[in-house]
């Protein structure tokens, strides 16, 4: 028998997969039946993605929302993907937008947080939401709306595109004992949740992926966070730094989006816009999905790797959650977007779990 969240998952993907197989299916109105011809608008953009295509769930969505695109349309709309680093840097994929560069980017709006404080809460947020409740905010809370708004300041169109799961609390050298011992830890970490171990006395710095294994293996950082353990394994973290810790206290849900420039996007017909607007909704359930599958395979693997798999001690996760709300109230004092997101996320986790505590049976 199907668990509430797996029926849940079923549910919103049949609704999906029916939706974009009756957009394919389809026939094209005639211009006797409409009035107007129909849109034969077509599209050939490259898209400069923030995470390896090859890197399961955190990479490879990407081609799914792609390739389902171009099913949907016929080949109308063609997306060609390009690697990190290939056309832009994988953290200046929104400035390439804003710019002109490329017409949209794939990434995580965290990377963002230094220019645009705000950015940090739709790509994750500490101790924050679970991916169904940030996916419930995002379309029926209010979410979507927000970031529209403060994206079109930057002349840029937000849509979310991608979703998964708790990363792990990161890698780690030496074991993690008492809060004490983040101090002088250089580590790789990104988001808020890096401000928050820095309050802590953690030496942080920003590294893509790519970069993360030799600068481990050469001990220019002693621990770092990244991903999901399918992917971190598939950099090799598992072969340098033997502690891996959670839970995903600083990413409880990760957000991908598709950032189109608001110029491409306005000159889109209608149908090409919902297009977009459907081949990355149903690409939020489907890597969510499976990103969800496809871990327990790799942590049973880890014992006969010498990797020890451990939960943060209680005094541990109680320093982070206390740092990470000073870092919260400070950001939301210094920017207004910052504190109106924020106040929105709370405000509708507090009403959603009214729900959620009663509705969910615990584990057994």
């Amino acid at each position: 028998m199907l668990s509430n969240r797996a029926a849940l998952f079923a549910v919103v993907t049949a609704f999906l997969v029916g939706l974009l197989a009756s957009l394919a299916l389809r026939p094209a109105p005639r211009q006797a039946e409409t009035g107007e011809a129909f849109s034969a608008q077509e599209i050939r953009w490259r898209l400069p993605v923030a995470f390896a295509t090859n890197l399961p769930a955190l990479g490879d969505n990407v081609i799914y929302v792609s390739e389902t695109l171009e099913a949907i349309s016929a080949g109308r709309i063609r997306i060609e993907i390009f690697e990190p680093g290939e056309l832009v840097p994988a953290f200046s994929i929104v400035d390439a937008v804003r710019d002109q560069k490329v017409p949209a980017g794939y990434t995580w709006l965290g990377y963002d947080q230094g220019k645009l404080p705000a950015s940090a809460l739709f790509g994750a947020v500490p101790f924050g939401p679970e991916p169904w409740a940030y996916t419930a905010w995002w379309y029926e809370g209010g979410g979507r709306q927000l970031a529209e708004e403060i994206y079109a300041r930057l002349d840029l169109h937000p849509i979310l595109c991608g979703m998964i799961g708790p990363e792990t609390a990161g890698w780690f050298r030496e074991p993690l004992r008492s809060p004490e011992d983040f101090a002088g830890l250089k580590i790789r970490f990104a988001g808020l949740g890096g401000k928050a171990v820095q309050r802590l006395g953690a030496s942080v710095t920003m590294l893509p992926g790519g970069e993360i294994f030799q600068a481990l293996e050469r001990g220019a950082i002693d621990a770092t966070e990244f991903s999901l353990p399918v992917v971190d394994s598939r950099l090799g973290f598992d072969r340098v730094a033997k502690f891996n810790y959670f839970p995903g206290w600083h990413q409880p849900f990760t957000a991908f989006h598709l950032v189109v420039g608001m110029g491409r996007w306005q000159q889109l017909d209608q149908a090409t816009q919902a297009s977009l607007d459907a081949a990355c909704t149903a690409g939020v359930t489907r890597n969510l999905a499976r990103a969800e599958a496809i871990q327990a395979p790799v942590l049973a693997g880890y014992a006969a790797e010498g990797v020890t798999t451990e939960i943060l001690d209680e005094k541990i996760l109680d320093a982070l959650a206390r740092e990470s709300d000073a870092v919260l109230a400070d950001e939301a004092q210094r920017d207004p977007d910052f504190a109106r997101v924020l106040a929105s996320q709370r405000d509708f986790q507090r009403s959603y779990d009214r729900w959620k505590n009663i509705a969910y049976p615990r584990a057994r």
